[in-house]
C-alpha cells in the first residue's frame, strides 16, 4: 500500500492506498473504505519479537516494524512500531482505543493477554445495554494511559451487533480524546459533517462521528479523561463523573 501518515494529538493516522495486490488491496475490494488495522507503540520491540517468537506467533518486520499475520488476531491487523515520544499536534490528544467485536470476548481477551504481554489484573470489565455489548477493557498500562483494545461480544441488534453479524470479527470503531467537544462539534457542524450527542452522557463529555464523515470509519470522542468513567478508575474523569448513569 502506498501510506500516508498524518499526526493527530501524540498519535498517528496513516492512510491507506493499494499500490498493487495484498491484503489492503482485497480491503478496499471488499469494503471499499473504513478502519483496516492499528497499531501499537513499544519500548521493547525486540523482546517483544523474541516474545512472539516464543509463542510461535507469524510476523513479518520490515523496517523495524513488526507486522502480524491475519491468524495471530481475531480480525484485527496489526503492526507493532517503536516507540517514538513525540509533542501533541492539533486539536485531538491521543487515540485511545479500538474496538474489536469477536465470537468469544473472554477466550480473545485471554489470547491477547499472552499475545501482548499484558497484565490482566488491569483490566476493566465493560457492558452496555444501550448498545448491545460485553467484553473487556485490555488496559496497557492504566493509570497512566487509557490505551487498550476493547473486545467485545454483541447482542441486541444494534449498530455494533448488525456490525459483527454482516463482517464477523474486525475493527468496528477507534476512539480519541479531545480537551473541548462542543468545539470539535462545532467545527464538523460549519463542514456538514454527520455527528451524534452520547445518548446516555452529557452532550459536552462525548459524541460519535458518523463513518459517511470520515471515510468509512466510525469514531468515538470522549473529553480528556472522562473515559475513566467507564474504564475502571471514575476518580480520575472530575468532579461530573457522580452524574453519569450507568449503563
Amino acid at each position: 500500500a502506498h501510506r500516508t501518515t498524518v499526526q493527530a494529538g501524540v498519535s498517528l493516522f496513516d492512510f491507506l492506498e493499494p499500490a498493487g495486490p495484498g491484503p489492503v488491496a482485497d480491503f478496499a475490494a471488499k469494503w471499499t473504505s473504513g478502519l483496516y488495522g492499528v497499531g501499537f507503540s513499544s519500548m521493547h520491540q525486540q523482546s517483544l519479537a523474541r516474545h512472539f517468537d516464543a509463542l510461535g506467533a507469524t510476523y513479518v518486520e520490515e523496517k523495524g516494524h513488526l507486522y502480524l499475520a491475519p491468524d495471530a488476531t481475531h480480525g484485527m491487523p496489526t503492526v507493532i512500531t517503536p516507540h517514538v515520544p513525540r509533542a501533541a499536534v492539533g486539536h485531538i490528544r491521543c487515540l485511545y482505543e479500538v474496538t474489536n467485536p469477536v465470537a468469544d470476548a473472554a477466550a480473545t481477551t485471554a489470547h491477547y493477554t499472552e499475545l501482548f504481554g499484558l497484565d490482566e489484573r488491569r483490566f476493566s470489565h465493560i457492558e452496555s445495554r444501550l448498545y448491545g455489548y460485553r467484553g473487556s477493557l485490555t488496559l496497557f498500562n492504566p493509570p497512566a494511559y487509557l490505551d487498550r483494545v476493547e473486545v467485545t461480544e454483541t447482542f441486541g441488534g444494534g449498530a455494533m451487533d448488525r456490525f459483527y453479524q454482516r463482517r464477523g470479527p474486525g475493527l468496528y470503531m477507534c476512539y480519541i480524546e479531545t480537551d473541548d467537544v462542543a468545539a470539535l462539534a462545532g467545527r464538523l457542524r460549519a463542514r456538514g459533517a454527520r455527528f451524534t450527542d452520547s445518548e446516555d452522557r452529557p452532550p459536552e463529555t462525548g459524541l460519535f462521528i458518523h463513518p459517511s464523515a470520515i471515510e468509512g470509519m466510525l469514531m468515538g470522542v470522549s473529553r480528556t479523561n472522562y473515559a475513566w468513567v467507564w474504564s475502571g478508575r471514575p476518580d480520575r474523569a472530575g468532579a461530573e463523573a457522580d452524574a453519569y448513569a450507568a449503563h
